[in-house]
């Protein structure tokens, strides 16, 4: 499957996925959709099929409880969804940028569509960073993304991503908040409602990088960093079912143990900061995937995000 380099823009260098076209920097929101490839607009239609055994001669009948969603510039179908689905267009997720970047500071980085246009998102740094010891950088992001094939609430997230590595984590915050909004397509989606809900503040950063800064701190021998790993990638009342993570364990322990970007840094070498790392460096440049879209797309939306955050919440419960 050939990916979708050109339905995707960055600024700066080049994102870790690899993909899209540069921008320069502070561009509008007019440029930003058309270089995203995401200057289109989703569609719908009724449901309709043919009644009968010939194709030619069947009747042409219509399912009045679903609907097929389709792109305006091409015609290409995206998925059928019930009539109760609420749209949310790439512009939309756009312009949920839009006073963000005018009046508080943030600049789009990168954005785009994966899948044909099912899924689409866009990613903004918030000016947020902290440094670790040994100058490791770590810098605020808020991604928002939607689908429209039912695989996707429409989804704002606080993320971070490690300067030396372009390693991303998701931002978890304290009592339960994962600091994430997810509306459903059963509702509308309104912008500003959301942004009130995410709470996009510096005390929510502060907090993530407080976190951060002690996982920095505590230090781990080798038996204890194994035992990490095991719980990351398995299941605690399924032990049998280690040895098809085997791999992924064993590279991430090469990655702990010298051989990860950044892995030599004082915040990271020996420390649950760096067993983190090495699980987030797995995920997002080392698991296998078809091509970098899939790979993009489990570590934001599917399974790679999960494991990110399970190493999240396993590594906070060895400083709890």
């Amino acid at each position: 499957m050939a990916h979708l380099v050109e339905t995707m823009a960055y600024v700066g260098s080049a994102p870790w996925h690899g993909l899209g076209n540069q921008l320069t920097e502070n561009q509008p929101i007019d440029v930003w959709a058309k270089e995203a490839g995401m200057d289109w607009s989703i569609r719908e239609a009724p449901v309709r099929f043919i009644a009968g055994n010939d194709a030619y001669t069947g009747s042409i009948m219509t399912f009045p409880e679903n609907k097929v969603l389709f792109r305006s510039d091409n015609n290409a179908p995206l998925s059928v969804v019930s009539q109760r689905y609420q749209v949310v267009q790439p512009r939309e997720i756009l312009e949920f940028y839009r006073d963000l970047t005018e009046v508080s500071g943030f600049e789009l980085e990168t954005a785009g569509v994966l899948k044909g246009g099912r899924k689409i998102w866009a990613l903004a740094k918030t000016g947020q960073s902290m440094a670790l010891k040994g100058n490791d950088v770590t810098n605020g992001y808020i991604l928002l993304a939607t689908a429209c094939d039912g695989s996707l609430a429409t989804t704002a997230q606080f993320t971070s991503i490690r300067v030396v590595c372009n390693n991303t984590l998701a931002v978890a915050l304290a009592n339960g908040n994962r600091g994430v909004v997810k509306v459903p397509h059963n509702t509308s989606f309104d912008a500003q409602s959301v942004k009130k809900q995410l709470g996009i503040s510096v005390s929510a950063w502060d907090e993530f990088m407080y976190g951060l800064k002690n996982l920095s701190e505590r230090k781990v021998k080798s038996a204890e960093a194994q035992n990490y790993v095991w719980r990351v990638f398995n299941d605690n009342s399924n032990k049998s079912s280690s040895s098809s993570n085997e791999r992924a364990m064993a590279k991430v322990m090469t990655l702990f143990d010298g051989g990860g970007q950044g892995s030599d840094l004082a915040s990271a070498k020996g420390t649950v900061f760096g067993l983190l790392n090495s699980v987030t460096e797995f995920v997002d440049h080392e698991r296998r995937a078809f091509n970098p879209d899939n790979r993009l797309d489990s570590a934001w939306f599917g399974q790679g995000a999960a494991i990110k955050q399970k190493a999240l919440d396993e590594a906070l419960l060895m400083i709890a």
